[in-house]
């Protein structure tokens, strides 16, 4: 609390003192103005269609990003064929993809969720892979003495060792996927913070952009801190600390 005090305690300062702009709102008008929209109930229709494409296109990603990357990090061979092609697609940004997902799957809700989805596998891939490299060889020397296959190598040693790894790729997964979603809702949306931010900049409503930017700041750090809070909760016998 006293870092968000002193945070606005800057803008305030900022914008009475130094700027002086009708472009750069202190925070009380920007505070009125989201009153306004939240009695009007317009605000939180936004966030709930952003957070609703946000999740669906977070989960279906990690579903598909942990196993791709347990595979790679676990054998020769699927490293072999599908590095490539991570390596490939990881470097071309979800925002260039843009156009191909509205092109695919038109302008409703598949081509979000689809971005998201995009810009969350491969850092999950990555982060998880990083994770089986990384485990240590003497605990697998171990477990094969005790006798243990290498499937129980795999599921009792590997994994719960990778679990801090796809936690940490998940949660920076998390932070592309709200930037992905603005850019995705101020090409092609109906609703949502990103077209907020773009109807406020078409009729110059500067306090509406500042209330859709700190709604946006506000959920991230609210959906990180619960991330963070999941992760003590149900796996902190994994030791994973992020």
């Amino acid at each position: 609390m006293a870092g968000f005090a002193l945070l606005f305690l800057i803008w305030h300062l900022a914008a009475t003192l130094l700027v002086k702009s009708v472009l750069f709102p202190p925070p009380l008008p920007v505070l009125e103005r989201a009153i306004v929209l939240i009695e009007d109930n317009i605000l939180q229709e936004q966030i709930v269609a952003s957070m609703r494409r946000i999740l669906q296109g977070f989960l279906i990603g990690s579903a598909i990003g942990i196993p791709i990357g347990l595979a790679i990090g676990s054998f020769r061979i699927v490293r072999w064929l599908l590095e490539p092609w991570t390596e490939f697609f990881r470097f071309i940004p979800a925002v260039a993809m843009i156009t191909v997902a509205v092109i695919w799957f038109g302008i409703g809700e598949e081509s979000k969720v689809f971005l998201i989805a995009y810009t969350t596998v491969f850092v999950v891939i990555i982060s998880t892979a990083a994770g089986v490299g990384a485990v240590g060889r003497d605990k697998i020397r171990a477990a094969q003495c005790l006798g243990a296959s290498r499937l129980q190598v795999f599921a009792l040693v590997a994994l719960p060792a990778t679990v801090p790894y796809i936690l940490t790729g998940m949660r920076l997964a998390m932070a592309n996927a709200f930037v992905t979603i603005v850019a995705a809702e101020l090409v092609a949306s109906n609703d949502g913070l990103g077209k907020l931010l773009w109807d406020a900049r078409l009729f110059m409503q500067i306090e509406d952009i500042f209330v859709a930017l700190v709604a946006l700041g506000l959920l991230g750090f609210a959906t990180d801190r619960v991330f963070r809070l999941l992760i003590r909760a149900f796996a902190g016998r994994f030791n994973a600390t992020v």
